[in-house]
Protein backbone atom coordinates (compact mmCIF):
# COMPACT_ATOMS: atom_id res chain seq x y z
CA UNK A 1 0.00 0.00 0.00
CA UNK A 2 2.72 2.25 1.20
CA UNK A 3 4.48 1.76 -2.32
CA UNK A 4 1.52 2.32 -4.39
CA UNK A 5 1.20 5.63 -2.90
CA UNK A 6 4.73 6.29 -3.28
CA UNK A 7 4.52 5.32 -6.80
CA UNK A 8 1.30 7.94 -7.90
CA UNK A 9 2.79 10.45 -5.65
CA UNK A 10 5.20 10.93 -8.28
CA UNK A 11 3.64 9.31 -11.61
CA UNK A 12 3.79 11.51 -14.23
CA UNK A 13 5.48 13.92 -12.98
CA UNK A 14 9.14 15.28 -13.85
CA UNK A 15 11.15 14.32 -11.05
CA UNK A 16 14.31 11.92 -11.81
CA UNK A 17 14.08 8.46 -11.57
CA UNK A 18 16.42 8.13 -8.86
CA UNK A 19 13.98 10.13 -6.61
CA UNK A 20 10.93 7.42 -7.52
CA UNK A 21 12.99 4.27 -6.54
CA UNK A 22 13.85 6.35 -2.97
CA UNK A 23 10.22 7.11 -2.05
CA UNK A 24 9.78 3.36 -3.21
CA UNK A 25 12.57 2.06 -0.41
CA UNK A 26 12.29 4.37 2.07
CA UNK A 27 8.19 3.63 2.14
CA UNK A 28 9.68 -0.03 3.15
CA UNK A 29 11.81 0.99 5.55
CA UNK A 30 9.07 3.03 7.29
CA UNK A 31 6.81 0.18 6.80
CA UNK A 32 8.94 -2.14 8.13
CA UNK A 33 10.64 -0.36 11.20
CA UNK A 34 10.15 3.37 11.02
CA UNK A 35 12.74 3.92 13.97
CA UNK A 36 15.49 3.04 11.66
CA UNK A 37 15.55 6.09 9.60
CA UNK A 38 16.36 7.78 12.91
CA UNK A 39 19.69 5.93 12.49
CA UNK A 40 20.78 7.81 8.98
CA UNK A 41 21.21 10.80 10.93
CA UNK A 42 21.60 13.94 9.29
CA UNK A 43 25.22 15.03 9.66
CA UNK A 44 25.38 16.22 6.01
CA UNK A 45 25.61 19.61 6.00
CA UNK A 46 29.33 20.69 5.40
CA UNK A 47 29.51 24.61 5.74
CA UNK A 48 31.29 24.26 8.74
CA UNK A 49 33.82 22.73 10.48
CA UNK A 50 31.62 21.95 13.55
CA UNK A 51 29.14 20.40 11.32
CA UNK A 52 30.63 17.07 9.97
CA UNK A 53 28.98 14.73 7.52
CA UNK A 54 29.63 10.93 7.39
CA UNK A 55 28.90 8.25 4.50
CA UNK A 56 26.25 6.42 5.85
CA UNK A 57 26.56 2.62 6.17
CA UNK A 58 23.32 1.92 5.85
CA UNK A 59 23.98 -1.96 6.10
CA UNK A 60 24.05 -1.11 9.63
CA UNK A 61 20.64 0.33 10.30
CA UNK A 62 19.00 -2.98 9.45
CA UNK A 63 18.42 -5.61 12.06
CA UNK A 64 19.09 -9.17 11.42
CA UNK A 65 15.30 -10.02 10.57
CA UNK A 66 13.84 -12.14 7.76
CA UNK A 67 13.49 -8.70 5.91
CA UNK A 68 16.69 -8.24 5.68
CA UNK A 69 17.39 -9.39 2.53
CA UNK A 70 19.70 -8.37 -0.10
CA UNK A 71 17.55 -6.65 -2.68
CA UNK A 72 16.03 -3.99 0.23
CA UNK A 73 19.46 -4.01 1.17
CA UNK A 74 21.22 -2.88 -2.36
CA UNK A 75 17.89 -0.12 -2.92
CA UNK A 76 18.67 1.15 0.01
CA UNK A 77 22.58 1.44 -0.11
CA UNK A 78 22.41 2.94 -3.82
CA UNK A 79 20.15 5.57 -3.02
CA UNK A 80 22.00 6.49 -0.26
CA UNK A 81 25.16 7.09 -2.63
CA UNK A 82 22.96 8.96 -5.17
CA UNK A 83 21.85 11.14 -2.23
CA UNK A 84 25.15 11.57 -0.26
CA UNK A 85 26.75 12.76 -3.74
CA UNK A 86 23.87 14.68 -4.95
CA UNK A 87 24.62 16.46 -1.68
CA UNK A 88 28.21 17.03 -2.10
CA UNK A 89 27.79 18.24 -5.35
CA UNK A 90 25.16 20.83 -4.53
CA UNK A 91 27.76 21.97 -1.49
CA UNK A 92 30.64 22.35 -3.61
CA UNK A 93 28.58 24.69 -6.22
CA UNK A 94 27.40 27.07 -2.90
CA UNK A 95 31.43 26.70 -1.70
CA UNK A 96 32.41 28.22 -4.86
CA UNK A 97 30.00 30.40 -5.04
CA UNK A 98 30.59 32.45 -1.19
CA UNK A 99 34.46 32.25 -2.89
CA UNK A 100 33.22 34.28 -5.34
CA UNK A 101 30.81 36.77 -3.42
CA UNK A 102 33.89 37.26 -1.06
CA UNK A 103 36.42 37.98 -3.73
CA UNK A 104 34.33 40.52 -5.65
CA UNK A 105 33.74 42.44 -2.24
CA UNK A 106 37.26 41.83 -0.87
CA UNK A 107 39.87 41.37 -3.67
CA UNK A 108 38.50 43.68 -6.54
CA UNK A 109 41.56 45.15 -6.84
CA UNK A 110 43.71 42.05 -7.27
CA UNK A 111 45.73 41.07 -10.36
CA UNK A 112 43.72 39.11 -13.10
CA UNK A 113 46.97 38.04 -14.55
CA UNK A 114 47.99 34.33 -14.36
CA UNK A 115 51.54 33.68 -13.88
CA UNK A 116 54.04 31.68 -12.51
CA UNK A 117 54.33 33.36 -9.43
CA UNK A 118 50.48 32.57 -8.30
CA UNK A 119 50.93 29.30 -8.78
CA UNK A 120 53.83 27.70 -7.33
CA UNK A 121 51.84 25.50 -4.64
CA UNK A 122 49.92 23.49 -7.39
CA UNK A 123 51.22 20.20 -7.56
CA UNK A 124 50.35 18.71 -11.14
CA UNK A 125 48.78 14.92 -12.09
CA UNK A 126 49.10 14.57 -15.90
CA UNK A 127 47.88 11.16 -16.01
CA UNK A 128 44.09 12.19 -14.94
CA UNK A 129 44.63 15.59 -15.47
CA UNK A 130 44.59 16.80 -11.66
CA UNK A 131 45.88 19.75 -10.28
CA UNK A 132 46.06 20.10 -6.63
CA UNK A 133 46.91 23.30 -4.38
CA UNK A 134 48.61 22.03 -1.85
CA UNK A 135 47.75 23.88 1.70
CA UNK A 136 50.04 22.60 4.36
CA UNK A 137 48.46 21.03 7.73
CA UNK A 138 45.49 20.46 5.72
CA UNK A 139 46.47 16.97 4.98
CA UNK A 140 48.63 17.39 2.11
CA UNK A 141 51.21 14.90 2.79
CA UNK A 142 48.55 12.14 2.33
CA UNK A 143 47.52 14.05 -0.95
CA UNK A 144 50.73 14.07 -2.22
CA UNK A 145 51.14 10.56 -1.80
CA UNK A 146 48.01 9.68 -3.02
CA UNK A 147 48.77 12.33 -6.54
CA UNK A 148 52.27 10.16 -6.57
CA UNK A 149 49.67 6.38 -6.90
CA UNK A 150 47.84 7.99 -9.48
CA UNK A 151 51.27 8.37 -11.59
CA UNK A 152 51.95 4.98 -10.97
CA UNK A 153 54.60 5.08 -8.53
CA UNK A 154 55.09 3.82 -5.11
CA UNK A 155 52.62 4.75 -2.19
CA UNK A 156 54.81 3.52 0.63
CA UNK A 157 57.23 6.47 0.81
CA UNK A 158 58.65 8.58 3.32
CA UNK A 159 57.36 11.46 4.28
CA UNK A 160 60.67 13.62 3.17
CA UNK A 161 60.77 11.45 0.04
CA UNK A 162 56.96 12.64 -0.60
CA UNK A 163 57.94 16.25 -0.33
CA UNK A 164 61.19 15.87 -1.57
CA UNK A 165 60.38 16.63 -5.33
CA UNK A 166 61.03 13.73 -7.40
CA UNK A 167 57.95 12.29 -8.22
CA UNK A 168 55.73 15.67 -8.64
CA UNK A 169 55.93 18.54 -10.46
CA UNK A 170 54.42 22.18 -9.67
CA UNK A 171 52.81 24.00 -12.37
CA UNK A 172 54.99 26.94 -11.87
CA UNK A 173 57.53 24.80 -13.71
CA UNK A 174 55.89 24.83 -16.90
CA UNK A 175 55.69 27.91 -19.41
CA UNK A 176 53.27 30.21 -19.43
CA UNK A 177 51.30 28.48 -22.33
CA UNK A 178 51.35 24.65 -20.27
CA UNK A 179 50.02 26.62 -17.38
CA UNK A 180 46.82 28.05 -18.79
CA UNK A 181 46.48 24.71 -20.99
CA UNK A 182 46.25 22.95 -17.22
CA UNK A 183 44.10 25.83 -15.72
CA UNK A 184 41.69 25.51 -18.72
CA UNK A 185 41.54 21.90 -18.93
CA UNK A 186 42.73 20.06 -15.47
CA UNK A 187 40.47 19.43 -12.36
CA UNK A 188 41.43 22.11 -10.11
CA UNK A 189 41.16 21.19 -6.32
CA UNK A 190 41.97 22.95 -3.03
CA UNK A 191 41.44 21.24 0.83
CA UNK A 192 41.17 24.34 3.70
CA UNK A 193 41.06 23.25 7.89
CA UNK A 194 39.57 25.70 10.22
CA UNK A 195 42.70 28.13 10.64
CA UNK A 196 43.10 28.26 14.31
CA UNK A 197 43.08 24.88 14.19
CA UNK A 198 45.55 24.44 11.21
CA UNK A 199 47.83 27.43 12.53
CA UNK A 200 48.15 25.10 16.03
CA UNK A 201 48.94 22.03 14.31
CA UNK A 202 51.81 24.03 12.58
CA UNK A 203 53.12 25.33 15.64
CA UNK A 204 52.92 21.64 17.50
CA UNK A 205 54.56 19.86 14.75
CA UNK A 206 57.49 22.49 14.06
CA UNK A 207 58.27 23.83 17.83
CA UNK A 208 57.05 20.91 19.90
CA UNK A 209 59.78 18.53 18.60
CA UNK A 210 62.86 18.36 16.86
CA UNK A 211 62.68 20.32 13.92
CA UNK A 212 66.15 22.48 13.29
CA UNK A 213 65.33 24.61 10.88
CA UNK A 214 62.07 26.06 12.74
CA UNK A 215 63.95 26.38 15.99
CA UNK A 216 66.72 28.08 14.67
CA UNK A 217 65.24 30.35 11.97
CA UNK A 218 61.92 31.27 13.80
CA UNK A 219 62.46 30.44 17.17
CA UNK A 220 65.48 32.25 18.53
CA UNK A 221 64.03 35.54 17.03
CA UNK A 222 60.88 34.77 19.00
CA UNK A 223 62.12 33.84 22.06
CA UNK A 224 64.63 37.12 22.09
CA UNK A 225 61.56 39.55 20.87
CA UNK A 226 58.62 38.43 23.17
CA UNK A 227 59.96 36.37 25.77
CA UNK A 228 60.99 38.44 29.10
CA UNK A 229 64.09 37.44 30.47
CA UNK A 230 65.17 34.61 28.57
CA UNK A 231 67.88 32.12 29.00
CA UNK A 232 70.80 32.29 26.89
CA UNK A 233 70.54 28.26 26.30
CA UNK A 234 67.15 29.55 24.62
CA UNK A 235 68.53 32.27 22.11
CA UNK A 236 71.35 29.57 21.52
CA UNK A 237 68.81 27.67 20.49
CA UNK A 238 65.89 27.84 20.07
CA UNK A 239 63.91 25.41 21.85
CA UNK A 240 60.80 26.03 23.82
CA UNK A 241 58.60 28.12 22.24
CA UNK A 242 55.75 28.71 24.10
CA UNK A 243 52.24 29.42 21.75
CA UNK A 244 51.46 32.95 23.41
CA UNK A 245 54.54 33.69 22.22
CA UNK A 246 53.97 32.41 18.64
CA UNK A 247 50.96 34.28 18.50
CA UNK A 248 52.86 37.42 19.41
CA UNK A 249 54.79 36.85 16.58
CA UNK A 250 51.78 36.13 14.21
CA UNK A 251 50.16 39.11 14.86
CA UNK A 252 52.97 41.23 14.72
CA UNK A 253 53.43 43.57 11.85
CA UNK A 254 57.24 44.29 12.24
CA UNK A 255 58.18 40.58 12.54
CA UNK A 256 61.45 39.77 13.72
CA UNK A 257 61.80 37.29 10.43
CA UNK A 258 62.20 38.59 7.42
CA UNK A 259 58.91 37.03 5.24
CA UNK A 260 57.72 35.78 8.66
CA UNK A 261 54.94 33.80 7.47
CA UNK A 262 55.71 30.33 6.31
CA UNK A 263 53.55 28.32 3.89
CA UNK A 264 52.55 26.38 7.04
CA UNK A 265 50.26 28.71 8.57
CA UNK A 266 50.02 31.54 5.43
CA UNK A 267 46.49 32.40 4.47
CA UNK A 268 44.78 29.68 2.08
CA UNK A 269 43.60 32.71 -0.25
CA UNK A 270 47.56 33.67 -0.45
CA UNK A 271 48.72 30.05 -1.23
CA UNK A 272 46.32 29.31 -3.76
CA UNK A 273 44.77 32.32 -5.08
CA UNK A 274 41.10 31.10 -5.25
CA UNK A 275 40.37 34.63 -6.30
CA UNK A 276 42.01 34.03 -9.55
CA UNK A 277 41.46 30.45 -9.84
CA UNK A 278 38.29 28.95 -10.35
CA UNK A 279 38.87 25.72 -8.58
CA UNK A 280 36.41 22.43 -9.45
CA UNK A 281 36.39 21.72 -5.94
CA UNK A 282 37.29 23.38 -2.58
CA UNK A 283 37.44 20.51 0.09
CA UNK A 284 37.78 20.33 3.34
CA UNK A 285 40.09 18.76 5.75
CA UNK A 286 37.41 17.99 8.70
CA UNK A 287 35.51 15.95 6.05
CA UNK A 288 38.83 14.53 4.29
CA UNK A 289 37.55 10.99 3.47
CA UNK A 290 34.51 10.98 1.67
CA UNK A 291 35.26 14.68 0.29
CA UNK A 292 38.47 13.11 -1.37
CA UNK A 293 36.84 10.16 -2.40
CA UNK A 294 34.42 12.42 -4.61
CA UNK A 295 37.47 14.15 -5.97
CA UNK A 296 38.77 10.93 -7.10
CA UNK A 297 35.62 9.89 -8.08
CA UNK A 298 35.70 13.17 -10.28
CA UNK A 299 38.67 12.50 -12.03
CA UNK A 300 38.34 8.94 -12.45
CA UNK A 301 40.79 7.41 -10.36
CA UNK A 302 41.36 3.46 -10.34
CA UNK A 303 38.75 2.72 -7.13
CA UNK A 304 41.77 0.86 -5.06
CA UNK A 305 43.52 4.17 -4.57
CA UNK A 306 42.22 6.33 -1.67
CA UNK A 307 43.55 9.12 0.13
CA UNK A 308 45.39 7.86 3.44
CA UNK A 309 44.31 8.70 6.63
CA UNK A 310 47.30 7.49 8.57
CA UNK A 311 48.97 10.56 10.60
CA UNK A 312 52.72 10.46 8.82
CA UNK A 313 54.58 13.02 11.07
CA UNK A 314 54.76 12.70 14.93
CA UNK A 315 52.54 9.37 15.15
CA UNK A 316 52.60 9.30 18.14
CA UNK A 317 51.38 12.81 18.86
CA UNK A 318 47.68 13.34 18.85
CA UNK A 319 46.33 14.76 16.10
CA UNK A 320 45.30 18.44 16.95
CA UNK A 321 41.52 18.44 17.54
CA UNK A 322 38.96 21.27 18.57
CA UNK A 323 39.46 20.35 22.37
CA UNK A 324 43.26 20.63 22.17
CA UNK A 325 42.65 23.86 20.23
CA UNK A 326 40.43 25.12 23.09
CA UNK A 327 42.97 23.77 25.30
CA UNK A 328 46.01 26.05 23.86
CA UNK A 329 44.06 29.23 23.50
CA UNK A 330 42.73 29.04 26.79
CA UNK A 331 46.29 30.55 27.42
CA UNK A 332 46.26 33.42 25.26
CA UNK A 333 44.76 36.48 26.11
CA UNK A 334 41.37 37.39 23.91
CA UNK A 335 43.10 40.63 22.87
CA UNK A 336 46.21 38.51 21.28
CA UNK A 337 42.81 36.07 19.96
CA UNK A 338 41.37 38.78 18.11
CA UNK A 339 43.81 40.22 16.36
CA UNK A 340 44.85 36.66 14.86
CA UNK A 341 41.12 36.18 14.50
CA UNK A 342 41.51 39.29 12.17
CA UNK A 343 44.14 38.24 10.69
CA UNK A 344 42.55 34.75 9.74
CA UNK A 345 39.60 36.93 8.85
CA UNK A 346 39.24 36.57 5.36
CA UNK A 347 39.51 32.26 5.51
CA UNK A 348 37.02 32.26 7.85
CA UNK A 349 35.35 34.20 5.99
CA UNK A 350 35.14 32.65 2.60
CA UNK A 351 35.65 29.13 3.66
CA UNK A 352 32.54 29.41 5.73
CA UNK A 353 34.00 28.65 9.15
CA UNK A 354 32.48 29.82 12.41
CA UNK A 355 34.26 32.05 14.51
CA UNK A 356 36.51 30.46 16.52
CA UNK A 357 35.09 31.60 20.08
CA UNK A 358 31.93 33.28 21.06
CA UNK A 359 33.37 36.48 22.44
CA UNK A 360 35.17 37.29 19.09
CA UNK A 361 33.73 39.70 16.81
Amino acid sequence: MLRRRAVNCLRGSRAPRFLLLFAVGFSLVLFFKPEMIQKLGTGMELGSATQQPREVNVYSIFPKTKIHTLLLQTVIVSLAKKWFWKNLSDIRERRNQLVKETCAKYKRSISKEITPVSVPHMFVEDKHKLLYCNVAKAGSSNWKRTLIALTGEDRNLKHEEVHGGRYLRTLNSFNHGEIMHRLKTYTKVLFVREPFERMLSAFRDKFNNPEAFYHRQYGIPIISKYRDNPSQEALKTGHGVMFKEFVKFMIDENRPVPGGVDNHWDLFHDLCSPCLIDYDFIGKFENMEEESNFVLRMVDAPPNIKVPSFKDRNPSDKRTSLSITETYFSKVSWKDRQRLYDFYYLDYLMFNYSKPFNDLF
